[in-house]
């Protein structure tokens, strides 16, 4: 069985979509479904409150470099959910496709990063249980 993939799409792929990935690797068994994140127009580095955020569920970013959405990229994914892209979403001809409408991190005060980061864990966790995708996890 070859492992879904899923691509997280926003606009600089410096924010929602880093989160998303990043948060889907924890969740998800990587035999089952990988994620890769990506940007219609993507910008130089992760934000910084976004790597700050992250930080503080144990996750570390500071290696994460944004990356164009490709036609190539595209074809590999059996999913793409953009993240709030509006205009600039990628039509891109995948198996699955869902719109995760959130507010961008950039520049925003800890507390509401904390709150977009949240509610895309939330979404992811439950993305990946609907698919059947989680992680065994080892008690």
């Amino acid at each position: 069985m070859v492992a879904a993939v899923v691509i997280f799409a926003c606009v600089h792929n410096a924010g929602r979509s880093q989160m998303a990935a990043a948060l889907f690797a924890h969740e998800a068994d990587p035999s089952r479904a990988r994620a890769v994140s990506a940007g219609t127009n993507p910008g130089p580095h992760v934000h910084p409150e976004v790597i700050e955020a992250m930080r503080e569920l144990g996750v570390n970013l500071t290696g994460a470099t944004p990356q164009r959405l490709t036609d190539d990229l595209a074809r590999q994914a059996d999913w793409l959910i953009t993240m709030g892209c509006g205009d600039q979403c990628p039509l891109v001809p995948v198996a699955h496709r869902e719109d995760w409408p959130l507010d961008d991190p950039k520049g925003q005060p800890i507390e509401k990063v904390r709150e977009i980061r949240d509610e895309i864990q939330r979404r992811v966790r439950a993305f990946v249980q609907r698919e059947g995708w989680m992680a065994e996890t080892g008690a």
